[in-house]
């Protein structure tokens, strides 16, 4: 069963509470979506670190659930 923008949302959100997320569903299906976090806590890591936290966040629906996840990350300017 696909997996809902809001819940991807809220996953993240539980996560990185300060994070400002926004969802797309990129193909209709409910399998493909990108998303875009900012937060505070990504200052100073990596961008491999912050999709990582992303990625937990996530608590292993990437690649079953969840299908493909187009991602990008940043601080708030």
């Amino acid at each position: 069963m696909p997996m809902d923008a809001r819940d991807i949302e809220t996953m993240i959100k539980t996560a990185i509470p300060d994070a400002t997320v926004t969802i797309r569903d990129l193909a209709g299906d409910g399998d493909h979506y990108a998303a875009t976090v900012i937060s505070e806590s990504f200052r100073g890591k990596s961008r491999v670190q912050q999709h990582q936290i992303v990625y937990q966040s996530l608590k292993g629906q990437m690649g079953g659930v969840l299908h493909a996840l187009a991602l990008q990350t940043g601080v708030p300017e």
